[in-house]
């Protein structure tokens, strides 16, 4: 007979959808997962998807999830939503989509149109600001649409991240968690709410206060599942549908990693580091920590855009024959992938990868190229693939070491997470390369957990985080140091990762004014 209680979490990434059900001991009892197109182009640099695309995949993945598992449905107790980050969607008065969602790995630019006029304008030329926020300007979607499609801009009622606009699908409200809140918009990351009116964001952003959703903090209750959203999705209708957060907020919540002490590494098509914290904290200067998923929290992340990204083109590019064997073996391609990792010794005969794929703003700067150097005739595609792994983890190290120089707490242990974290042959060298224990946590499905742990708590279910947590997560497997494998790492780290981007920057720099790359 079924009488344990359950909660459901709904995990929208880039490359796919989920429904989850977790118990109350953060146990996963059942999964339905539909693949994503992740976006597509129109022009050379765009990324965008329909909106709709995503509300249709969400109702597949929960019909899937209802298939897989044969529970009391009524005893669901509530529903929590988390998705990527950053991806903007504008719609009308009766909340359908205008355009295509622009998505995060858009690269298309605003023109900058004017300066910021008074006390800011001033204040940022004088603490040499002015570039990282003519940066933020053009980045921001909401002002390559104003500039390039008026009409649709005159015609905007909300503009909503893709969490605002599934939860406005979910519950028929315009609201959005706190956490949710990273994106090129007026939001104030120290107060943990949208801009004063005389913040400078609004100056510079062409977007206005009543176009944006409320905000919520994790745990507090959005609205009820609809009756429409219940005819799409099978959750029932009337279900309370709680406050979690952006699925890299709740991917650190889901791995347990709430003691400043304890770095949650995202190894996702964005590779990160982040430590929680209780107050603000710029790892990079002029770089906000994000929202947390545990209320009045920051997450001092440090990112490698297109991380993991580089895995799956590796694998795409040179990975034919693994993927080929594992079908007929009947593996996973993980464990031939591991195979080929292994067959090479730590520090990949010298070859060195520096993953700088696409640039940052200030740390690396807007010239940063992705860089391989030391190449031999011994060098083979299993010692690039390697190199690949090593190159993210000397990054995210360069992270750990940014963030326990600005907070004065030093790193003890990791927590790994996301879809790089399924091969063993990377949680090993992570641990190698940073010489610290890499644990791996007791589900895969971490940033689901985290909005499951957010649903619990906001239901009462559990009285506060730190007992939710304590209940619902707990470490798998961990991978110690092999001290040969960390003393040829830190050699290579300290002689040769650590100087790679200073040496070769002039080269860049020349490459940028040569060619115009990157436009």
């Amino acid at each position: 007979m079924d009488n344990k209680n359950y909660l459901l979490a709904i995990d929208n990434g880039t490359q796919s959808v989920r429904a989850l059900l977790f118990d109350l001991q953060g146990n996963l009892v059942g999964k339905g997962k539909v693949e994503l197109e992740a976006y597509f182009s129109s022009q050379p640099g765009w990324a965008e998807q329909h909106p709709d695309y995503y509300w249709e995949q969400l109702g597949e993945a929960c019909k899937r999830l209802w298939t897989s598992v044969d529970i009391d449905r009524s005893r669901i107790c509530g529903v929590s939503l988390t998705t990527q980050r950053g991806t903007v969607i504008h719609v009308d008065q009766a909340g359908q989509a205008l355009r295509p969602a622009i998505i995060w790995l858009d690269q298309r630019r605003a023109e900058l149109e004017g300066s910021i006029k008074g006390p800011w304008g001033w204040l940022f030329k004088l603490v040499g600001a002015q570039g990282a926020v003519d940066y933020f300007r053009t980045q921001a979607e909401v002002n390559w649409v104003a500039q390039q499609q008026p009409d649709i801009h005159q015609r905007t009622h909300k503009v909503l991240l893709l969490s605002g606009f599934l939860t406005q699908r979910l519950c028929g409200r315009y609201v959005d968690s706190v956490a949710c809140s990273v994106a090129y918009l007026p939001f104030d990351y120290k107060k943990l709410q949208w801009a004063a009116p005389r913040d400078w964001k609004w100056q510079v952003l062409d977007v206005r206060r009543e176009q944006l959703p409320e905000l919520f903090k994790p745990g507090e209750k959005l609205g009820e599942i609809t009756a429409e959203a219940s005819r799409l999705t099978g959750i029932p209708e009337g279900l309370p549908l709680i406050a979690a957060g952006a699925d890299k907020a709740c991917e650190v919540l889901g791995a347990g990693a709430i003691d400043p002490t304890v770095a949650c590494l995202s190894y996702g098509t964005t590779a990160t580091i982040n430590t929680t914290r209780s107050r603000y904290l710029e790892t990079i200067p002029l770089i906000p920590p994000y929202p947390a998923a545990i209320p009045d929290h920051f997450n001092t992340e440090v990112m490698i855009y297109r991380g993991f990204w580089m895995v799956s083109w590796f694998k795409r590019e040179f990975g034919l024959r693994e993927m080929q064997r594992a079908q007929e073996l009947g593996v996973e391609p993980e464990k031939l992938f591991d195979e080929l990792v292994n067959s090479v010794p730590a520090g990949s005969m010298g070859l060195m990868l520096q993953p700088y794929w696409t640039p940052g703003i200030r740390e690396p700067g807007l010239e940063a190229k992705g860089s391989i150097i030391g190449f031999g005739d011994v060098h083979t595609r299993a010692h690039i693939y390697r190199a690949i792994l090593e190159g993210l983890a000397y990054a995210l190290r360069q992270g750990k070491e940014r963030i326990e120089k600005r907070s004065g707490t030093r790193i003890q242990r990791l927590r790994v997470a996301g879809g790089g974290s399924q091969s063993d042959a990377a949680m090993q060298l992570t641990a190698d390369i940073f010489g610290l224990p890499a644990e791996r946590p007791h589900v895969y499905e971490a940033s689901g957990l985290g909005a499951a742990i957010d649903c619990a708590v906001g239901l009462g279910l559990y009285p506060d985080f730190t007992s939710a947590i304590a209940a619902m997560t707990r470490v798998g497997e961990v991978f110690h140091p092999s001290p040969e494998a960390q003393r040829t790492y830190e050699r290579l780290y300290s002689e040769v990762y650590q100087r790679m981007y200073k040496q070769l920057k002039p080269l860049y720099q020349s490459i940028r004014e040569i060619t115009g790359y990157p436009a």
